[in-house]
């Protein structure tokens, strides 16, 4: 007779350290079978962004003028060093920090404000938010054009108009008509910068309000908080990470804008900022190497800025999987 032995159930804890526990990952012919739809992908992906990037970080070691091509030599770190210390291209360092400082501030600012309106119930919301959003959706370059001939033109753009109106209702025949772009040409980019970019931050941030614990929100109005103190002490700091996720975002597209500088000012009047730099660097001067050296230090400062991006992006998301 044989004694049958039962073995006793697991602890629960247990069990689910065994489901936490990390599985071997799976090799040989199966394992590559369902990997294989991703190799088209991925020898895409390296095609179109990696080699490129090679080639520029080569030529980015040359001293290479297509005005004179045989005389292009090796020139090491010479270029990276002109980068440094290159007075125009230290200035476009400098206007591209203000232009995405500036934009990147103001923009969550107003996007936050927008935020908390449509956090609201009232009638017609729906269409201010696909009206809000609207801007962020036009090509740039239709929005750069946008400003320059609807709005800053000096005989018929929409902002003279509106100070002729003005002026003629208080009785101002000859009120004053500013060139808005040769007199304030840097905020006359900011302003258009900002217009297209204030509805994306504030879906950013529209999107955390509406994250916000329900009971968490009643308990404190049930106990007498006011408005004030419930922004401050409960909203605020729920959209940290919403608004760390829009300003790094924010930076990395609005470091690499071109289109704006180049349409509204053409660079000149001190907007010319490291993107249209290259693209003088490269396009008017014919200087390849120190072209390719200034855009290879753009790509490594955007790559800086992702990374961080992407770290609050998975907190985001952990932070959503451990609530949930």
């Amino acid at each position: 007779m044989t004694a049958s032995v039962t073995t006793p159930p697991l602890n629960p804890q247990v069990r689910s350290e065994q489901a936490r526990r990390p599985r071997t990952r799976k090799s040989g012919p199966r394992a590559w079978a369902t990997r294989a739809p991703l190799l088209p992908a991925l020898v895409f992906l390296i095609a179109v962004t990696q080699l490129p990037f090679v080639a520029t970080l080569v030529i980015s070691l040359f001293d290479w003028n297509s005005l004179d091509p045989d005389a292009r030599s090796f020139a090491g770190l010479s270029n990276y060093s002109e980068v440094v210390t290159d007075s125009e291209l230290r200035e476009s360092v400098l206007t591209t920090v203000m232009i995405t400082a500036s934009v990147v501030i103001t923009s969550v600012v107003l996007g936050l404000l927008l935020a908390l309106l449509l956090d609201r119930t009232f009638f017609g919301r729906g269409m201010v938010r696909t009206l809000l959003i609207t801007p962020f959706l036009l090509v740039p370059v239709s929005a750069a054009l946008l400003w320059k001939h609807a709005l800053y033109n000096p005989e018929y753009g929409l902002f003279n108009g509106a100070l002729t109106w003005v002026g003629e209702l208080f009785g101002d025949t000859t009120p004053a008509q500013p060139d808005w772009i040769s007199d304030m040409p840097l905020l006359a980019v900011e302003a258009s910068l900002v217009w297209q970019w204030t509805p994306f931050m504030m879906l950013i941030l529209l999107a955390g309000l509406q994250s916000r614990p329900a009971d968490m929100m009643e308990a404190a109005r049930l106990d007498g908080a006011s408005s004030w103190q419930m922004f401050r002490y409960l909203t605020l700091p729920h959209l940290r990470r919403y608004l760390e996720l829009g300003v790094l975002l924010g930076s990395v597209y609005i470091v690499q804008n071109f289109d704006a500088v180049f349409t509204i000012t053409g660079g000149g009047l001190g907007t010319a900022n490291l993107p249209y730099t290259i693209y003088n660097t490269f396009y008017q001067a014919h200087e390849y190497g120190l072209a390719s050296a200034v855009g290879v230090v753009v790509v490594i400062g955007t790559m800086i800025i992702a990374t961080f991006a992407l770290r609050v992006v998975s907190s985001l998301f952990r932070e959503e999987a451990n609530r949930a």
